[in-house]
């Protein structure tokens, strides 16, 4: 008679479940190639295992009580950069995304590695919560997950969930605000301690000038203020790049995007479920289940796999040499075990990162075209600007969506829909207040006085007819931040949505 999995092993199959497509999504990133993010995710959450457990029993034997560390999914994540790195100190980085491949041969890396009080502020704050306190912020602000399904998850009341999280954000400041006074810093920046601490408390409060510049020039300070004003809507760019570093921004849009894609899938069942025929998006919706399926057989095996693997060490822990204080309280949010139970209600996946942007239609009769713009036109005169498009009616849409903004720079997303199917895009747009372009997620880029044009990546050129794209980037203003206009697909104008 074969041996009956365990309960550690439900644990850790049903913890597989929740978080492997985050780990998936990120490694994604990372990597060059679809068979590559695969066998980096195995890696890395083979490695997150081990290290949560040789946490959890090493701290249990010499005090009788489990050491506080990172939620699961950020240690997974960190899991991932750690294993990234041990590819390309181990010749491996031929499959390893070549911007990451620089970072982690920059100082910026050694950042996440180094001496704990040189490491950023929403790691070390993140860390000195209790564990259940961390996991309620990681997942409202980082997964974006909806409160409800945020409080089935951790087993909380789902009427005061609310309520809790923002205790929880204050407790973080706190943390965040005495990691700040304990970071090494020259003269000029332990001027501005006391300043941006009283301005960062007011939600409404003006930065002084003088604190705006410094602030554009101190990487350090500015990663401090995000954190010390958790309710200004910076805080989920602050713990994503202090957390996870390199692709951090990237990885919170794909997030986001994840997360509207289960509120949608949610949205089309409800329709299903009336008696109503399932609209735009069904048919791409039913294959992306056929393919989840596929990965929830993988996730099933790999989990089992996992748990017979041998504990070792590798990831380290700065919680006591950074005078972790997360003992000095109970947490808000009711303490969870370290690996999440099985939970009898189902869960809607997010998809992984290839099915949202390669999916590709079905239909045989149904042919992309690689560019629809003629021969030899141009989105731009001789004087470099935008010439007027020669199609109309419009047969794209645009909408442009500013996720957070801060002095002197901003964070967007730009989504385009398509009515015919495309092999290849380009999308090109022009900004009226000299705004520049640093930086771009889900798309290359190039920028030519106002003009910027954004081309696909290599996992995302096909777009189906009907279907979108988005991408999105972080861009500098001053004075005035107006949005984007004549925005082109392909040299083709396309109509505000």
């Amino acid at each position: 008679m074969p041996d009956l999995p365990t309960p550690k092993d439900a644990a850790e199959a049903a913890l597989f479940s929740e978080c492997w497509d985050a780990v998936l999504s990120y490694a994604d990133l990372c990597t060059a190639g679809s068979i590559a993010a695969t066998q980096l995710a195995t890696e890395a959450f083979a490695l997150g295992i081990r290290e949560a457990r040789a946490a959890d029993s090493g701290h249990a034997r010499s005090t009788g009580r489990r050491a506080p560390k990172l939620p699961v999914i950020p240690l997974l994540l960190t899991a991932v950069r750690t294993t990234a790195a041990a590819w390309e100190a181990g010749g491996q980085g031929h499959d390893l995304d070549s911007d990451l491949r620089l970072w982690l041969n920059s100082d910026k890396a050694a950042r996440y590695t180094g001496p704990p009080l040189r490491r950023p502020i929403a790691l070390r704050g993140l860390r000195d919560l209790q564990e259940a306190d961390a996991a309620l912020l990681w997942l409202a602000e980082v997964e974006a997950l909806p409160l409800p399904v945020v409080a089935r998850r951790l087993g909380l009341d789902s009427a005061l969930v609310a309520d809790e999280l923002a205790q929880v954000r204050g407790l973080f400041r706190d943390r965040c605000h005495r990691n700040h006074l304990d970071t090494p810093m020259d003269a000029q920046c332990r001027s501005y301690v006391r300043l941006l601490d009283a301005v960062t408390r007011s939600p409404t409060a003006d930065i002084p000038e003088d604190l705006s510049h410094h602030l554009a020039r101190c990487v350090s300070c500015a990663e401090a203020a995000a954190c010390l004003r958790p309710n200004s809507g910076g805080l989920p760019v602050a713990l994503a790049g202090g957390v996870i570093g390199w692709g951090g921004l990237a990885y919170l849009e794909r997030r986001r995007r994840a997360a509207e894609v289960r509120l949608g899938a949610g949205r089309l069942q409800l329709t299903a479920g009336e008696g109503g025929e399932p609209q735009d998006g069904a048919k791409r919706a039913k294959a992306l289940r056929n393919g989840l399926l596929v990965a929830a057989v993988l996730v099933s095996l790999l989990a089992l796999a996992v748990s017979m693997m041998p504990m070792g060490g590798g990831m380290d822990d700065d919680a006591s040499a950074s005078g972790n204080p997360s003992n000095d309280s109970s947490p808000v949010a009711a303490p969870q075990p370290s690996l999440p139970v099985l939970d009898p209600s189902p869960k809607s996946a997010s998809p992984l990162p290839s099915a949202t942007t390669t999916a590709k239609p079905t239909g045989q009769d149904e042919k992309a075209d690689p560019d629809p713009e003629p021969q030899g036109t141009s989105s731009s005169t001789a004087d470099g600007k935008p010439s007027p498009s020669k199609s109309a009616p419009a047969a794209c849409a645009f909408e442009f969506d500013l996720v957070n903004q801060w002095p002197d720079g901003f964070q967007a997303t730009i989504s385009v829909t398509t009515e015919k199917a495309i092999g290849d895009w380009r999308v090109a747009w022009s900004f009226k207040d000299g705004q520049r372009v640093g930086q771009m997620w889900d798309a290359n880029f190039a920028q030519n006085g106002s003009r910027v044009t954004a081309t696909a990546a290599d996992y995302n050129k096909s777009v189906p007819a009907n279907g979108s794209l988005s991408f999105g980037f972080i861009a500098s203003w001053s004075g005035r931040n107006s949005p984007p206009y004549d925005v082109t697909l392909n040299g083709q104008t396309c109509a505000k949505s």
